[in-house]
C-alpha cells in the first residue's frame, strides 16, 4: 500500500535507512523530481528540486496495518504520515504512474508534466523570460500562443520550461 509522508530534508538518508531496516528490502520510496535550467550571470545553472517539496511516497505491503504505522511514527527524519492515504490509493497510484511515464532516463520529470489550459497563467522557469508570468491564448501541437503583458507571441513548447503561476 502506498502512503504519503512528510520528511525532514536534512535527514532523508536516515529516514530511508531506518525504514529499510524496520520494514525490509521490499520497501519502495518514490520522490518525483524536476530539473530546471536557468541563466544567471550569463551562465547556465541546473537546479534540481522535489516536485512535492518535503513529501515522498512510500510503498510496502505492511503499511495497511495501523500498528505498523504507529510503530514508525517516531522514525528519524520522519515528520508525519499524511492522513487519508488509505482512501486515496487509486489517485496516488494514478499520479505515480503519470510521473513515472513522463520521467526521462536520468529520473527527472519531462517538460510535458503539467497539463496546459487556455486562459491560465504560467511562469517561465527557463530561457530569457525566466520568472516572467504569461497567459496562454491558444494551444497548438508544438506551439503555444501567449500573452505577456500587452505582447502577443508564439513560442515552441519544447524550448521553454514553465510551471503554473
Amino acid at each position: 500500500m502506498w502512503t504519503v509522508l512528510k520528511f525532514d530534508k536534512k535527514n532523508l538518508a536516515l529516514l530511508k535507512e531506518d525504514l529499510t531496516e524496520k520494514l525490509g528490502k521490499e520497501l519502495k520510496i518514490y520522490i518525483p523530481k524536476l530539473r530546471i535550467q536557468k541563466f544567471k550571470n550569463n551562465k547556465l545553472i541546473n537546479k534540481e528540486f522535489n516536485l512535492l517539496g518535503d513529501y515522498l511516497f512510500c510503498f510496502h505491503k505492511s503499511l495497511e496495518c495501523k500498528k505498523t504505522i504507529n510503530s514508525l511514527r517516531f522514525t528519524r527524519g520522519l515528520k508525519y504520515f499524511l492522513e487519508g492515504f488509505v482512501e486515496s490509493q487509486k489517485d496516488i497510484e494514478k499520479f505515480i504512474g503519470k510521473c513515472k511515464e513522463l520521467e526521462s532516463e536520468d529520473g527527472f520529470l519531462s517538460k510535458n508534466f503539467f497539463d496546459l489550459e487556455i486562459n491560465k497563467k504560467y511562469r517561465f522557469s527557463s530561457g530569457p523570460f525566466t520568472d516572467k508570468i504569461f497567459q496562454i491564448i491558444n494551444l497548438q501541437r508544438n506551439r503555444i500562443q501567449i500573452l505577456m503583458g500587452n505582447i502577443k507571441t508564439t513560442i515552441k513548447k519544447k524550448e521553454f520550461l514553465f510551471t503554473p503561476a
